[in-house]
């Protein structure tokens, strides 16, 4: 089962999105097949969709049982929440690294959302910017001074745009990819060579939604381009720490192109990295890994360099982030296991 997303567009009201089946779609009710290609979809959202006749199979308003059969091509509009509870001011402390009139750099915890969404109404970053700072300018998805975003549980810097002018101008260098964003990670497996880089579109997962996946093959111009610059940063056996420079900012694009090259990220749940994937079947060493699980209890990733243009003085800046300690403490673990396992990993 395959679905290729055409539109993702927004409104005040309403999310879009747009599908056509591909060769080989087996016939499923149209409200199963929207589930399995949105991650925000939940059932009561399809079903109401298909209540109010914003569900379309080839340009016809169709009802949640409609059979989607090869070549459809299917259309949705889905209600957003109440954009008020959306957001909603919090009096949430913020790691201010750097702040002017124009723009501030915040160091985001692991666990914080970045802006809300699905199931994350509050307690984001969003949600303690706009208690702390009037007036922020929206971006393209209004969502107030955000100019890029990390992952909920991957930690590290975040410029923020405080003016309309500061928006635009550190928009277009993430575009245009001259801005600098290096993340330092725990990956599963000793990486081969001492550095590299990796290439390959991106795009959603048709076997699970809430996953993104590198397509190739006959598939290999569909999802996005990306590309990611890796290196060794110190070989731990059965892991090794790295550091990795994006060229473009596609969702999880790190967890996904370090997937693909046979080394998921150290504890990431959505990508398989909770498992041992590398190592020895003694009691012990399963302790040990388990241990480190609970010591970094979310994926070993962290936005650690930040750097880019200011958008009023053209001055080139750069910022640094410390490991944070739940991190630091799991890379320490495995180096002492490595220290003390040397000649037989």
């Amino acid at each position: 089962m395959q679905a290729q997303d055409n539109l993702d567009a927004n409104d005040d009201l309403y999310e879009h999105h747009s599908f056509t089946a591909t060769k080989g779609q087996e016939p499923l009710r149209v409200d199963k097949f929207l589930m399995n290609f949105i991650e925000n979809a939940t059932r009561n959202k399809v079903q109401q969709a298909a209540k109010d006749g914003n569900i379309y199979v080839n340009g016809v308003a169709v009802k949640q049982n409609y059979k989607v059969k090869a070549g459809d091509e299917v259309k949705v509009l889905l209600e957003y929440p109440p954009y008020e509870n959306l957001l909603t001011p919090e009096d949430i402390p913020l790691d201010i690294v750097y702040e002017d009139d124009t723009l501030l750099v915040v160091n985001k915890p692991a666990g914080m959302v970045v802006h809300p969404g699905h199931g994350n109404y509050s307690g984001t970053l969003i949600n303690a910017l706009i208690f702390h700072f009037d007036s922020l300018p929206n971006n393209s998805s209004d969502r107030p001074g955000l100019v890029h975003r990390i992952d909920k549980d991957t930690s590290g810097l975040l410029v923020i745009a405080k003016t309309e002018t500061a928006m635009a101008h550190l928009t277009n260098q993430f575009f245009h990819k001259t801005s600098k964003r290096e993340y330092v990670a725990l990956v599963w497996g000793n990486v081969n060579e001492d550095e590299g880089t990796i290439e390959g579109n991106i795009g959603r997962n048709p076997k699970n939604r809430l996953q993104n996946i590198v397509y190739s093959g006959d598939e290999a111009d569909q999802g996005k381009p990306a590309v990611t610059h890796y290196k060794v940063l110190e070989r731990l056996g059965y892991v090794t720490l790295i550091s990795c420079q994006l060229e473009t900012g596609r969702t999880h694009q790190i967890r996904v192109h370090l997937k693909h090259i046979g080394h998921t990220l150290f504890n990431d749940e959505r990508y398989g990295g909770d498992k041992i994937l590398k190592g020895t079947t003694f009691t012990k060493y399963k302790q040990f890994v388990d241990n480190c699980f609970k010591v970094l209890p979310r994926q070993a990733l962290h936005a650690k360099t930040l750097a880019f243009e200011h958008p009023t003085t053209n001055e080139w800046m750069e910022f640094d982030s410390k490991i944070p300690e739940d991190m630091t403490q799991c890379i320490e673990r495995w180096e002492n296991y490595a220290k003390n396992s040397k000649g037989n990993i």
